[in-house]
């Protein structure tokens, strides 16, 4: 904790948490993303893809110029708020459970977009920056990547994803920073309720995935039988 943070003056630790409680919030609901759309391609993103007001429509809609700032604006306002009270300000325990929960919830619940929102996976990528840096990044990062190409459903990849990160999670830090335990249980039940109308299909493994395992392993490959020729009489 920051020396100059006394740890019984228990006052301004709480004020302090409610005032980046507050800020997280504050910029976690900003729809970037929809703001991007429409100031600088001219379109409403909620007209596209899944029509959520996230970085993914912004993509489909008007590219990666676009896309991109979007991406980092919904990252940075996640990772900032949480990376000052953690790492500067000295938050820990109780005090920054919510600091970390409130730009997920944000971006999820907006009240500028009468409490709906987007999927916050940037967001969660930015909050888990401004706790553990590199690291918690990395890791969840690969995770997604691999179930992404594993997977058909990108739902089903991103919590499945996170369910493993929940076990990096408890198994590097839990014994010396149980709050980030605390804080993955919060934000795993955040994306269940933004993902739940999208599981509803069970998972399956890629076609084309599962074609090549079975080529080299024999399992799951069924070889097509030739087509006999038609003999012309």
């Amino acid at each position: 904790m920051n020396a100059a943070i006394s740890p019984e003056n228990t006052v301004v630790l709480l004020l302090l948490s409610l005032v980046f409680t507050a800020l997280g919030f504050f910029l976690g609901s900003i729809p970037f993303s929809l703001l991007i759309g429409k100031r600088f391609a001219g379109v409403d993103i909620r007209q596209y893809g899944d029509h959520n007001p996230g970085m993914t429509n912004v993509y489909h809609a008007a590219g990666w110029k676009f896309a991109l700032p979007a991406l980092l604006l919904d990252f940075f306002k996640g990772a900032l708020p949480v990376g000052i009270a953690w790492f500067w300000v000295g938050l820990q325990g109780n005090y920054i459970l919510p600091v970390a929960i409130a730009p997920i919830l944000g971006h999820a619940f907006s009240p500028f977009l009468g409490w709906r929102g987007g999927k916050a996976v940037a967001t969660t990528f930015g909050v888990w920056t401004g706790l553990t840096l590199g690291a918690g990044p990395t890791v969840l990062g690969m995770l997604v990547a691999v179930l992404m190409f594993v997977l058909t459903s990108s739902a089903w990849a991103t919590i499945l994803a996170f369910l493993l990160y929940g076990g990096f999670i408890f198994g590097y830090y839990a014994l010396y920073q149980p709050e980030l335990f605390a804080i993955w249980l919060g934000n795993f039940a955040v994306l269940l309720v933004k993902y739940y109308a999208d599981l509803n299909r069970q998972p399956q493994i890629r076609p084309a995935l599962l074609q090549r395992v079975g080529r080299v392993t024999g399992i799951f490959y069924r070889p097509k039988s030739p087509q006999r020729r038609r003999r012309r009489r």
